[in-house]
């Protein structure tokens, strides 16, 4: 009796190849679609608005700088931060464009 049950636990088969490495090809996925593939997206985003720069543009820098684009080149860009105070700053530390306001502000 002890010789059929030895031999019935040993000839349990192993689970298939892809059955073992299904958990981790699933976390792959996972990681690709939350993580990986939005974050691709908006360095996309922003790519193609530092590329679409142009004079006039309001922008935030990195450092949180608000400034007004006075000249764009191939890798950088001149800011206007007050009047008479312009800085050169690489295109791709400009954080975002900020879109020009329809109506003036409350207390002007």
């Amino acid at each position: 009796m002890l010789d059929l049950l030895a031999a019935a636990t040993g000839a349990a088969d192993a689970p298939p190849a892809w059955v073992t490495w299904a958990p981790i090809v699933g976390m792959i996925l996972i990681f690709w679609f939350l993580i990986i593939r939005p974050q691709m997206k908006q360095h996309k985003a922003h790519q193609a608005k530092v590329a679409g720069l142009k004079r006039g543009d309001q922008v935030v820098t990195a450092g949180g700088l608000v400034a007004k684009v006075v000249k764009v080149e191939d890798h950088y860009a001149e800011l206007e931060l007050a009047k008479g105070v312009k800085v050169r700053a690489v295109k791709s530390t400009i954080g975002d464009v900020i879109a020009p306001e329809t109506a003036p502000p409350a207390n002007d």
